[in-house]
């Protein structure tokens, strides 16, 4: 029998499939059952215009064989079978379809259109990742004759006649000897293969039979001393269908229940409550797909670390192509979870990756907004839902606002929630707008480790006491938030340290800017004294009650932001340019005064105390604890 040479290019892609196109060997299984499964769909299609065939999609099936003795798995399928001819164009070459553009892309170029995975001696050759030899016995449909096609993989392939019953086709792999590295052995295994029929192969639309090995209970008739019959255990096996074949996802919703897809979700995914939302889409069009997604109520373990991945598991014809694809979220949706299931979708050679990325954007864009519209409908029909929901993943779509220069900050703006002080629980931006007096022009601000303290802000204060609202952010990313939102439904968002004139009476202002003129030398000397510690010292227009705050100005980085930077690594971070604004108004400032008249020492110490309490009231650490304590006992005498 003459051994034929593979061709020359397909000794290359034999190479590529062996050592770098597919990056899980355990994939081989995949693509064989893949191959069977279009055999049966070439069979299934010719009975459908040929009365001869006399079979039906039930009468046909894929069967999996394993032999530990023999270190064989065996793929068998009844459908369409190749000729002595098809074995050769298919496993001794690559198909002409997309081959020259593929050859091509061997040659360093990028390739632009690779749809060759159709053609089924590629995929194939994927069993010579975990086959030293691997035997294709195919009998074609109507023809009396079987061939048998061989190769170990290297160099090239027999083709003789061979005997099978009925048409369709056996793959047997040949499972190499284990090594120090790799054991190649666990193939072998029922467990293991049923494993990866379930992750990789469970839908798809033909029957996977396997014999399945149980125990059964035997009676011996033998008794023991007690006079009990004796009962011992024998293994035997038994036939099963190991794939769901239809999933959930592709059938009706007249046949799945919501109820059931819950439990889906939570035997799928390991999960404890019942999630969110669900969200079930079927859609025709440009791009067709159906999709299964669900919206956690509780965050995952890690789930705000580096080692969480997201992505949503994506199908093609039954056929899981990527397990988690993170194309088909953005980031700021990256909690959802779920299944995508395209049959449109352009393929690389590998199945691992795709073709072309234009079918992923648009299915992408197409699932973005239907999580957002679904969340949109939870947030007003079911509020404790939402709110459970936003506690877990709020920061998820504050972190949205802000990343990429604010791209998506239209989209995401109204699903956020914060916390409104005159409500005492969380408000969207809308239901603040809209519970806003008529004299308010500006949404309101203020951030802080918690709401107590945001709350008791000298800043809050003249909120407060005109009526208004104020916004208690907590979240370290709240101040980037609202500076990247700027405005919501025209309504400028301000911080409450801000010089708003709706805030201050124009006689409030009018002694405030009279007590700057006649202060000058004071604030100049709280400054000096202050070596640098402020980048000014200013009468405040904004301070009832309090006696001092520390402020910024408005575009430049913020006492927040200052706060968020040093908790990052590095050196060299960001810092605000501090203002120290003083209540004219206040006892204190009048102590202040008198003394820089007639004490410079103890106005000094006074200067350096208002300066410490404005740091403790921002939550900022004081620079020398242990100086104030003793500045502030050093008065009391």
């Amino acid at each position: 029998m003459e051994k034929k040479e593979f061709k020359t290019e397909s000794k290359r892609i034999l190479d590529m499939m062996i050592n770098s196109v597919y990056t899980h060997r355990e994939i081989f299984l995949r693509e064989i059952i893949s191959n069977a499964s279009d055999a049966l769909d070439k069979l299934a299609y010719r009975a459908l215009t040929d009365d001869s065939v006399g079979l039906s999609r039930d009468d046909l099936k894929i069967r999996i064989t394993l032999n530990k003795e023999a270190r064989t798995i065996t793929v068998s399928d009844n459908g369409i079978g190749m000729s002595a001819e098809d074995l050769e164009n298919n496993l001794g070459t690559i198909a002409q379809s997309g081959s020259f553009r593929f050859k091509n892309g061997l040659d360093g170029e990028k390739p632009q259109d690779i749809d060759i995975i159709g053609q089924f001696g590629v995929g194939f050759y994927s069993a010579f990742m975990v086959s030293d030899t691997v035997t294709v016995i195919s009998r074609a449909f109507g023809s009396d004759q079987a061939f048998c096609w061989e190769s170990d993989g290297s160099d090239g392939y027999t083709v003789s006649p061979a005997v099978r019953d009925g048409h369709g086709t056996d793959i047997v792999m040949h499972i190499k000897e284990d090594t120090e590295d790799d054991k190649y052995g666990e193939f072998l295994e029922f467990y293991r293969i049923r494993e990866l029929i379930k992750k990789y192969s469970d839908y798809i639309r033909f029957a996977i039979v396997m014999d399945v090995p149980k125990s059964r209970a035997v009676e011996t008739g033998k008794t023991d001393e007690n006079g009990n019959k004796k009962t011992e255990y024998e293994s035997y096996t038994e036939e099963e269908t190991v794939n769901s074949r239809v999933p959930i996802w592709k059938r009706s919703r007249e046949d799945v229940s919501d109820e059931e897809c819950v439990k889906f979700f939570k035997e799928k995914y390991y999960e404890h409550e019942d999630p969110a939302a669900l969200i079930r889409a079927d859609v025709q069009g440009l791009v067709s797909y159906k999709a299964l997604l669900f919206i956690p109520s509780v965050a995952p373990f890690g789930y705000y670390s580096r080692e969480f991945e997201k992505g949503l598991s994506l199908y093609s014809n039954g056929v899981m192509i990527i397990d988690k694809c993170a194309d088909l979220l953005p980031d700021h949706f990256r909690f959802v979870k779920g299944i995508v299931d395209c049959d449109d979708l352009s393929l690389n050679i590998s199945r691992e990756l795709l073709q072309h990325d234009r079918q992923l954007k648009a299915i992408a864009t197409s699932l973005e907004k239907r999580i957002k519209r679904e969340l949109k409908k939870l947030l007003e029909n079911d509020r404790e839902k939402y709110e459970k929901f936003f506690s877990a993943f709020g920061l998820q779509l504050k972190y949205g606002v802000v990343n990429e220069f604010g791209m998506h900050k239209d989209l995401l703006s109204d699903l956020l929630l914060f916390h409104s002080m005159n409500k005492g629980g969380p408000v969207t931006l809308s239901e603040y707008v809209a519970a806003m007096p008529e004299d308010q022009k500006h949404v309101y601000y203020a951030c802080g480790e918690t709401v107590e303290r945001i709350t008791s802000n000298p800043c809050a204060e003249r909120i407060r006491d005109k009526g208004f609202d104020l916004l208690c952010l907590t979240d370290d990313v709240d101040q980037f938030v609202v500076e990247m939102l700027g405005k919501f439904e025209e309504k400028e968002i301000k911080s409450a340290d801000a010089d708003v004139d709706e805030l201050i009476s124009s006689e409030e202002k009018e002694k405030a800017e009279e007590a700057q003129k006649n202060s000058g030398d004071v604030l100049s000397f709280v400054k000096e004294t202050l070596g640098g510690l402020v980048s000014d010292v200013r009468i405040s227009k904004k301070l009832k009650s309090h006696p001092v705050c520390l402020t910024t100005d408005e575009g430049g980085i913020t006492i927040e932001m200052e706060k968020y930077f040093a908790t990052l690594p590095g050196d060299n971070k960001p810092k605000a340019d501090r203002i120290l604004e003083l209540n004219a108004a206040h006892s204190s400032f009048a102590a202040l005064s008198a003394a820089f008249e007639s004490d410079k020492a103890t106005a000094e110490k006074y200067a350096k105390i208002l300066y410490s309490q404005a740091l403790l009231i921002a939550g900022l650490p004081l620079d020398n604890p242990t100086e104030y304590a003793d500045l502030v006992c050093g008065l009391m005498k």
